[in-house]
C-alpha cells in the first residue's frame, strides 16, 4: 500500500499536519486546508495556538464500510512555524516584542524552566 503525500490514515479517520505561521498562531486566525475529495476546509486557529494542538472536521474522513454514507474525522495538527532567514529589521522587532513581554507570554517554557529549577535545587 502506498502513502499518501498529505493524509496519514488510522481506521476511518484521516491526520494531516498543517504547516501554520507563528504569528497566526500568535493572533488567531483562519486557514485553508485540503480535505480527501479534493476540496477545501477554513478551519479557525485560536489564539495562542501551539504545535500539536488538534482541530477535528467530523465526517472528512475516510467513507466508512457499510456506513451507509458516514466518513471518519480528519484530524488537523497545526505545527507552527518559526520562521528562517530574517531580515536584519524583522529581528529587531521580535527583540523588542520578547523585552516587551514577561513570562506569562510564554506558559511552557516559564512552567519547564521552573520544573527544571527545582530538579537542580534538589540535587544540590
Amino acid at each position: 500500500m502506498c502513502q499518501h503525500p498529505i493524509f496519514q490514515r488510522d481506521g476511518d479517520d484521516l491526520h494531516c499536519n498543517v504547516p501554520v505561521s507563528f504569528v497566526t498562531a500568535a493572533l488567531g486566525g483562519t486557514v485553508e486546508v485540503p480535505t480527501l475529495d479534493g476540496g477545501r476546509a477554513k478551519i479557525t486557529v485560536p489564539e495562542g495556538a501551539q504545535s500539536g494542538r488538534q482541530v477535528r472536521l467530523r465526517g472528512k474522513g475516510m467513507p466508512v464500510l457499510r456506513g451507509g454514507g458516514m466518513a471518519g474525522d480528519l484530524y488537523i495538527e497545526l505545527a507552527v512555524e518559526t520562521p528562517v532567514k530574517l531580515t536584519r529589521k524583522q529581528k529587531d522587532i521580535l527583540r523588542e516584542f520578547e523585552s516587551a513581554g514577561d513570562a506569562s507570554c510564554q506558559p511552557q517554557c516559564d512552567s519547564f524552566f521552573a520544573k527544571v529549577k527545582e530538579f537542580w535545587n534538589a540535587k544540590t
